[in-house]
């Protein structure tokens, strides 16, 4: 078991949202944010669960994790490391 999470700053819920609009929301939380803080997704839309962190991966942020909450949700939660 690695070290323990951060809190989260914010939390972004995108159930009932899809890909690309997963992606774009998620990154635009991040843009208000400061860089160290952190955000968790709540995402619902299985594609999302692979899009939204390889897209924040190729932003340059931490991806922190990537959990199933249940049968058909899921958390990302990232820190931003750069503006």
């Amino acid at each position: 078991m690695g070290p323990p999470l951060p809190a989260t700053d914010r939390t972004l819920d995108l159930r009932g949202e899809v890909c690309p609009y997963t992606l774009l929301k998620s990154k635009l939380a991040l843009e208000e944010m400061a860089v160290g803080q952190v955000l968790e997704v709540i995402l619902d839309h299985r594609p999302a669960v692979e899009d939204v962190p390889k897209g924040l991966r190729y932003e340059g942020q931490v991806v922190l994790l990537v959990e199933a909450t249940s049968a058909l949700e899921w958390k990302v939660v990232v820190r931003k490391v750069h503006a």
